[in-house]
């Protein structure tokens, strides 16, 4: 089912796969702390080093979705809640209500505001990170996984059935204005930007977490 009024999408250049990681069935929330990348594997958070793809931390908590860093901690989806942890320990410092009660998928961090995809309700909420109220919301037209925002870009990753997409939206309409398409049977969970010009993809139950080239406009 193709919007007529969408951009017709080009091939995802996937330049490097990582995983799977030990012990990690799948990979739900992805983020990025500017040395390493962060994924989220159902009950434990790693981090590994892109250059090298060891895993350098483990942190043991509940992490069933979205994963988003700030500059300084980390916030985790877990079930119905959003958990702030400090990435040196692991403590959980605050934890707001999530939006979705527990229908939430992505997470990213962008402008002071936490953003969290809604999947089967096709949308993004923009949170305020110390109390979880919903601030506004974009409605996509597709299942919305991962979420990030780049050079004031606000992208996100789709997954219905077989097919998955990293699409760039219009933050005020929603308008889809650039899609990624992923080759069949690869699958986007989280989503997260290296702040320069790739995005960080989980790959579900693939265990993976694939680095997806951003096309230069």
């Amino acid at each position: 089912m193709t919007n007529k009024n969408h951009p017709a999408p080009r091939a995802a250049e996937i330049v490097r796969e990582y995983g799977p990681f030990d012990g990690a069935k799948s990979i739900a929330g992805v983020t990025h702390d500017g040395q390493r990348v962060w994924a989220a594997t159902g009950d434990k958070l790693i981090a590994f080093d892109p250059a090298s793809g060891e895993t350098t931390r483990s942190l043991e908590r509940a992490c069933d979705a979205g994963t988003a860093f700030d500059g300084t901690y980390l916030y985790q989806i877990a079930e119905e809640r959003i958990d702030k942890i400090d990435p040196a320990t692991g403590d959980v410092l605050s934890t707001i209500p999530a939006p979705g009660h527990g229908f939430d998928s992505g997470l990213t961090w962008a402008e002071g505001s936490l953003w969290v995809g809604q999947y089967r309700d096709r949308k993004i909420h923009q949170i305020d990170p110390a109390t979880g109220a919903v601030i506004r919301s974009i409605s996509s037209d597709r299942f919305v996984t991962g979420v990030t925002w780049v050079d004031g870009e606000l992208w996100h990753g789709t997954w219905e059935g077989d097919e998955s997409e990293i699409r760039r939206i219009n933050p005020q309409s929603g308008a889809v204005l650039e899609r990624l398409e992923l080759p069949a049977g690869v699958n986007v969970s989280g989503l997260e930007s290296d702040g320069a010009d790739l995005f960080y993809a989980g790959g579900g139950g693939s265990g993976k977490v694939r680095a997806v080239r951003r096309p230069k406009n």
